[in-house]
């Protein structure tokens, strides 16, 4: 043993490794075995050991794995029998793990063949349908998952196989596969209910005993992915990846079985139908619209009413824009509520917008509702949006409001609304939050900064003047930083010249720099 030690040492040491020649006949017959389809067959004159050794050096693995082969076939020597399925499962996994999938394939479906009892058979057949999935042998794959549900239910993977399956049909059915396209149909089908307890039977009077009938066949088992309540972001659920299917199928086959879900009143179904709404959403046609405004009024969910009421902005058709005013104005769900306003904000065209004003103005529509609204009127840039929010302004007592208002034309731009800004900042009659935020948005917006800088001498109030001096030095033009140094020099006020001071050591202008050291040595 510790001659086959030096040996393997010797092989990592080596440009050119050389091969053990314990390990040599294993390497030969596992090279002319891996050379063809017949490679597993091959595997059938190598003990299980000596295959792993041969499949160490031919995986282009350095010496040190080859090392741990030895120490595995002398760790059996000592404790007795070995798992068989050991050498060709990991054998699989390595050649899954560096990508080479066909070989994977080949070796987990070999695990299979010639262990079928053996604990780990059935989820090598799923491995082996996942190595074949990646290489788009869809086909096989297919058949591989099939013969798992029938003859290992109880595999640890059934689950991973049943979801690996419903992708493998949905892509099939894509490429016009009829037993896959029949699959995702049926499928994706919601559950029917289940039929209400009969009455029990009046009793009978005894009959003469009768012969014995023959068993019946026993009922395959349900899928595994049928089980429990699916969410719409369960992947591994059978439904939800059936469902995925139908949004690769043409909407004639798709839509009737949509509305089935969509139908469905119970909570369980509740995912189901969030992802059925997604899925018509991406299909376009009248029927969509129909689809969507029922669910929007009818479904019992609020969080499937959402995702309607969502989706309907990308339909923008009248009787979309219609429905969704009756849901702003009629809804009694904040949420379906801001859902409805962020629709009509993303449907360009006027009456969605003057929707939109009207509720904005309205003073007994919730605050919070409206700024969302007029947040998103700021959002599309329009002189009329632009007109109406600066005449709302003066109309509104919540500060919020206004500062939302002042937000939303900062964000439109444009001289008109830039002039209507500063005269905001140089009204004394406006509280002096409002100033603050309205000199600070003209500044972030590229306000007139000859005006800014001859600003600061005509402020008499102190906060305001703070507030411009924390303009300035957001501005990177080069008199922002001369008002900054001229207020650092020259300012009374203590305070204000500290914070002059604080920001100028913010600056990475060398012009600053000197004049901090000016002022440390005068």
């Amino acid at each position: 043993m510790q001659a086959m030690y030096l040996v393997v040492a010797a092989v990592v040491g080596m440009q050119q490794p050389v091969v053990p020649r314990t390990v040599a006949p294993a390497l030969a017959h596992a090279q002319a075995a891996l050379q063809g389809l017949g490679a597993l067959d091959a595997l059938d004159g190598l003990d299980a050991l000596d295959a792993l050794d041969a499949l160490a050096v031919l995986d282009g693995l350095d010496g040190l794995d080859a090392l741990d082969a030895l120490d595995t076939r002398d760790a059996a020597a000592l404790h007795g029998e070995q798992d068989p399925t050991d050498s060709l499962w990991r054998a699989a996994r390595r050649a899954f793990n560096r990508g080479d999938y066909t070989s994977a394939a080949k070796l987990y479906g070999e695990l299979t063949r010639r262990y079928p009892d053996a604990t780990r058979a059935g989820d090598a057949l799923y491995w082996a349908a996942f190595a074949l999935y990646k290489n788009d042998n869809l086909d096989r794959a297919r058949a591989l998952l099939v013969t798992q549900q029938q003859r290992y239910p109880k595999a640890a993977t059934l689950r991973d196989g049943d979801a690996l399956l419903a992708r493998i049909q949905g892509a099939l059915a894509t490429q016009g596969d009829e037993e896959a396209h029949r699959w995702v149909l049926i499928h994706a089908e919601p559950p029917q209910p289940p039929e209400p307890p009969q009455p029990p039977e009046p009793p009978q009077p005894p009959r003469p005993p009768r012969p014995p009938r023959p068993p019946r066949p026993s009922q395959p088992p349900r899928p595994a992915g049928t089980r429990g309540c699916p969410d719409e972001n369960d992947e591994d659920d059978v439904r939800v990846a059936a469902l995925n299917g139908l949004l690769q199928m043409d909407a004639a086959n798709a839509l009737p079985i949509l509305r089935k879900v969509l139908a469905k009143r119970d909570a369980c179904s509740a995912g189901l139908r969030r992802k059925a709404v997604f899925i018509v959403s991406q299909k376009h046609g009248a029927e969509t619209e129909d689809i969507l405004l029922d669910v929007a009024r009818n479904d019992p969910d609020s969080d499937v009413r959402r995702q309607a009421v969502f989706w309907l902005s990308q339909v923008g058709s009248d009787r979309a824009v219609t429905a969704l005013d009756s849901i702003l104005r009629n809804a009694t769900d904040p949420e379906l509520q801001d859902k409805a306003i962020f629709a009509l904000g993303q449907i360009h065209q006027g009456r969605a917008a003057q929707i939109l004003r009207d509720y904005a103005a309205n003073e007994r529509a919730p605050d919070e509702a409206r700024e969302k609204t007029i947040f998103w009127l700021g959002q599309q840039h329009s002189q009329e949006n632009a007109a109406f929010l600066r005449g709302l302004y003066a109309k509104l007592a919540s500060e919020e409001l206004k500062e939302k208002v002042i937000f939303s034309l900062s964000q439109m731009g444009g001289a008109d609304n830039g002039r209507w800004l500063m005269d905001i900042a140089l009204n004394e009659r406006e509280p002096v939050e409002m100033r603050k935020k309205a000199l600070f948005w003209v500044g972030q917006t590229g306000g007139n900064l000859d005006q800014l800088a001859g600003l600061y001498d005509r402020m008499q109030n102190q906060d305001m003047k703070e507030q411009l001096i924390f303009v300035y030095s957001q501005s990177h033009e080069a008199a922002a930083l001369d008002q900054l140094i001229r207020i650092a020099k020259t300012e009374q006020d203590k305070e204000l010249r500290k914070k002059a001071i604080f920001w100028l050591g913010q600056s990475h202008d060398p012009r600053a720099a000197q004049v901090l050291l000016e002022i440390i040595n005068p």
